[in-house]
């Protein structure tokens, strides 16, 4: 522990896939702080609010510090040894396919490595899935079909050399904010850039986009559509580089060009002057990134959408260029490695393929396995199908909790709960689906983790421990490993290190490669323990230099000691303005077969400005590192290297029905993540969004009686949830949207994926997570209450309660079916105060108003509010008196009265986390005189960090110049 107290340790973030550089620091009395890494080339030092608040994630208070198996405190050698024998009895009974893993993009790749290795090579089953399905799964099949591999083209700095930012089905604001602050500040410095946003919600995106195209629910296929026969009739095509490169044009102009610009805008949901200026805007900017995210993937139509959007790249030559080509983000710090170790129920590890015998037979080679899955495994829903009927008998479920964020949740949670064995290994003890487990094992947590992660540019960076593991937690690649070991795999799983395991990973990727396959990172085959540890973020590919070797059949690579490796990357000390580079290719048997000598996988380079020195990079010896883009030039990973245009059609329309009329869109907020299982745990992040909501247009709620702060009823054919109605004009009518993060440990009754029916993408497996048919109405509650407690409520009678910490206990939303005969009772079961606690109460019985205060000794146990309508009452005053001292009854009176005294100014709601201010402060700094977002951010601080405030900053600044206007 000493040598990790004694200076910053480099890190990675364990939140989205922008993949930032963390610096963390623990102090002499254990308090952890962490920072931005400002050498990070992802990030320069920039943090969201999430990550500024990583410090504030780490405490012991739900971990599972220790096995148990069913309900009892196990060692480990028995956990470990029944994890292993009812696996193996379960495959020598019913087979390799009666076993299945659930994994995560939480995993680091070297647990992504092992677990696959034991699934595919050695179980021989190809029932690994993991939750990155759900968010990125349709992009990996757009590029799959489109490029011959699942390969990103651009990077992070294409971003900023856009002359024109598309971003589609993403707000990138609250999901990826460090992109989106890279964005801003390009726009900043050059304001002829220009970015459009694609998105059925007015998001806080739009803060900087041109132009907002409110799409229809799945009309993205059209938009594109539209998009591409618009280019070919204003000859914006670049025909050289579709007669060099690409195959199948003519077929995808003629698919595109069959729907007419009315039908085009019927589809879509868009006029035809918004469609002509998207149209005229992207024809006329050859510098053009289109990012996407989950508002493509996940959709029944996914695959399609992503190749809708590829299609128009490729027909512009607009990929692998500087400030051009689509941009796939991901939404898991990890969900890029997993795919590279073939994570993915559909793939093999280094990008190599399943269903190819060549590849199939290069991996069991190379892994000295008995056998290698002949066929794809289950996807994620078809696999909790096959664990509710039976075909599964063994489930091990690793870092995620699917009974919270699968679709038709509440269908996956009662097929976990008849599966025979299931096994959970996960930092948790609380979540939702780690109750159903025979088996818990507990696993490191991010800050004692060790290895790898991938982020949305291929950018590899370390994730480096700086806490020790507690309790009996393990590393998830040792605890597979040891499971590996006890089902007679001894020798494939020895590992000692991750060190040894990225070595392994490393060779299987420049394994009998030679320019084949896209993923290589080669030049790490031999990274000893020294190196590892030194490892900068490098961007794949990073092959070995010269032509791969080629290890003999059954081989594996010897497992690195402390040197250094060996090879330099080719890409090192490329000199600025170099444009190309050959990669060594071997004519290799089957699928490369008929390919021509030489015609290797060809990839631009740009200049970058150089990542301020810090030391000497091992990998690259200090020289200025580039920018690798793929496809410019051509070179793709098909057959015969030329791209493949998808001849995609309009997606079928299934319009809502007059029992279920609005199209429900599930997503995320600015400050939680998942399902909270670390956010939930920050009382910074807990304050902005602070319980589970609906977004409704105020003309739809009109329609259903529906107040703003009115609780809500919203039902699917699958469940109904209860949440909060938030009236605004973002939302495009006839749609809500409502975020996915609520689960059983913060809401009565707020996991929204238990409405999403399980229609998934026929191509890629993706759950269609934003569209699913809904009706809302009012929940016609008697009583509504809010409440502060020092300790968490052990139970709520409530029809509806959300819980969320605050920095000295617990706040809580409440609201009632009924009114209650004993107020006085409920608050103090609320409370968990002790029979000798101080009551002071306040009841208007005619007016339904009730105020309940205990105090033990001079402190605050707990405050009660309740009313016949939404409480008004200020939640951040609320909440800071459980930390303040009151010995006066006049201090404990104004906390019955619910109001701060004149020298406690209100706060208001949170607005900024990352400094903690609210809407009040930001909204007096207004009516003092600051007339914009910099000058609020000059007296407050409020959005000089990550910036994902800004744009609701802009919103008071702007509302407070309308007031003085009148």
């Amino acid at each position: 522990m000493t040598n990790m107290q004694a200076a910053e340790v480099r890190t990675t973030c364990p939140y989205c896939g922008v993949g930032c550089g963390v610096l963390a620091k623990v102090a002499a009395d254990g308090e952890v702080s962490v920072r931005g890494d400002p050498d990070h080339p992802a990030n320069f030092g920039r943090l969201c609010s999430k990550g500024s608040a990583l410090a504030e994630t780490l405490g012991l208070e739900e971990r599972l510090l220790h096995p148990e198996i069913r309900g009892r405190r196990a060692g480990w050698d028995e956990a470990l040894d029944l994890v292993a024998s009812t696996f193996s009895g379960t495959i020598a009974e019913h087979g390799p396919d009666s076993a299945a893993f659930y994994v995560s993009g939480q995993l680091l790749t070297e647990d992504y490595y092992v677990a696959n290795k034991l699934m595919k090579g050695f179980i021989g089953s190809a029932n690994i899935d993991t939750n990155s399905r759900l968010c990125m799964a349709s992009s990996v099949a757009g590029h799959r079909r489109a490029f011959g591999s699942d390969t990103v083209p651009g990077t992070y700095e294409d971003l900023e050399l856009a002359d024109l930012v598309v971003l589609v089905g993403s707000n990138l604001a609250w999901c990826h904010p460090v992109l989106y602050q890279r964005i801003a500040a390009a726009k900043e410095k050059r304001p002829g850039m220009k970015v459009v946003l694609v998105d059925p919600r007015r998001t806080m995106t739009a803060d900087i986009a041109d132009l907002h195209l409110a799409i229809a629910p799945d009309g993205d296929v059209a938009l594109f559509l539209g998009l591409l026969a618009f280019l070919a009739e204003r000859e914006a095509l670049d025909r050289a580089y579709i007669a060099a490169h690409t195959t199948g044009f003519e077929e995808a102009l003629a698919a595109a060009s069959e729907l007419g610009m009315a039908e085009i805008a019927r589809r879509s949901g868009l006029d035809e002057e918004m469609l002509l200026r998207f149209f005229a805007l992207f024809a006329e900017t050859p510098k053009t990134v289109t990012v996407y995210s989950q508002g493509v993937n996940q959709s029944a139509s996914g695959t399609d959408k992503v190749n809708a959007i590829i299609n128009c790249h490729l027909a512009t030559g607009r990929i692998g260029r500087p400030g051009a080509g689509p941009f796939s983000v991901t939404g898991q710090p990890n969900a890029m490695g997993g795919r590279e170790v073939g994570g993915l129920a559909n793939m093999l590890a280094a990008h190599m393929e399943i269903e190819n015998p060549v590849h199939r037979d290069r991996v069991r080679r190379f892994w000295n396995a008995p056998t290698v899955a002949e066929k794809p495994g289950l996807k994620a829903v078809d696999m909790f199908r096959a664990v509710a009927d039976g075909r599964i008998k063994a489930l091990w479920i690793m870092a995620t909790n699917p009974v919270d964020s699968m679709p038709d949740a509440d269908v996956v949670e009662a097929a976990i709960k008849v599966c025979p064995f299931v096994v959970v290994s996960d930092v948790s003890a609380e979540a939702d689906t780690i109750r159903h487990a025979h088996v818990k094992l507990p696993a490191a947590a991010w800050g004692e983790k060790d290895g790898t992660v991938t982020n949305s540019e291929r950018r590899i960076s370390r994730q480096r421990p700086f806490l020790p593991m507690p309790g009996e937690a393990r590393p998830d690649w040792w605890i597979i490993a040891e499971v590996g070991k006890r089902m007679g795999f001894e020798e494939a799983f020895s590992h000692t290190s991750p060190a040894e395991i990225f070595a392994e990973h490393a060779a299987l990727s420049g394994f009998e490669n030679g320019g084949e396959r896209d993923f290589d990172i080669g030049v790490h085959a031999d990274v000893g323990a020294g190196a590892y540890e030194e490892l900068e973020p490098f961007q794949w590919p990073a092959p070995a230099t010269g032509s791969t070797p080629l290890w003999p059949a059954g081989h594996l690579p010897l497992k690195g000691g402390d040197q250094p490796a060996s090879a330099v990357s080719p890409i090192a000390g490329v000199a600025e303005g170099a444009t190309r580079l050959k990669l060594p290719i071997s004519p290799l048997e089957g699928e490369m077969a008929g390919r021509p000598e030489g015609s290797g996988g060809d990839f631009t380079q740009s200049s970058i400005t150089p990542t301020p020195a810090r030391r000497a990079d091992p990998l690259l010896k200090g020289e200025r590192k580039a920018a690798s883009r793929f496809f410019a030039d051509g070179g793709f990973y098909t057959l015969d290297r030329k791209a493949r245009f998808v001849a995609v059609g309009p997606t079928a329309e299934t319009r809502p029905g007059d029992e279920y009329p609005l199209i429900l869109n599930t997503g995320r907020v600015r400050d939680h993540w998942h399902t909270m299982t670390r956010t939930g745990q920050s009382p910074r992040l807990s304050q902005h969004l602070a319980e589970p909501f609906v977004e409704i247009h105020p003309a739809d709620a009109a329609r259903r009686g529906i107040g703003d702060a009115d609780i809500v009823r919203v039902s699917s054919t699958r469940g109904d949830v209860l949440v909060r109605a938030l009236l605004t004009g973002r939302q495009r009518q006839g749609s809500v949207f409502a975020p996915m993060h609520w689960t059983d440990r913060f809401s009565s009754r707020g996991r929204i994926d238990a409405l999403v029916a399980p229609l998934t993408d026929a191509i890629s497996g993706q759950p269609a997570l934003k569209h699913a048919a809904v009706r809302t109405e009012k929940f016609p509650a008697r009583a509504f209450g809010f409440a502060v407690t020092s300790q968490r409520p052990v139970s709520i009678d409530a029809d509806y309660w959300a819980l969320a910490r605050c920095r000295h206990g617990w706040r809580v939303e409440l609201a009632f079916a009924e009114e209650k005969t004993d107020w006085a009772a409920f608050a103090q079961t609320l409370f968990g105060a002790d029979e000798g606690a101080e009551l002071l109460a306040y009841h208007d019985r005619d007016a339904g108003q009730h105020r309940i205060a205990a105090f033990d000794g001079d402190r605050l146990a707990g405050a009660l509010f309740a009313a016949p309508g939404p409480v008004a009452v200020s939640r951040g005053w609320a909440a800071d008196q459980l930390g303040e001292t009151h010995a006066g009854q006049r201090s404990r009176f104004r906390i019955v009265a619910g109001r701060a005294g004149a020298d406690r100014p209100d706060a208001g709601a949170m607005v900024c986390s990352c400094f903690s201010v609210g809407a009040n402060q930001i909204a007096a700094a207004v009516a003092a005189g600051c007339a914009s977002v910099e000058a609020i951010g000059e007296v407050l601080k409020a959005g000089t960090n990550c910036g994902s405030c800004r744009s609701e900053i802009r919103a008071i600044v702007n509302a407070g110049r309308v007031q003085a206007a009148e």
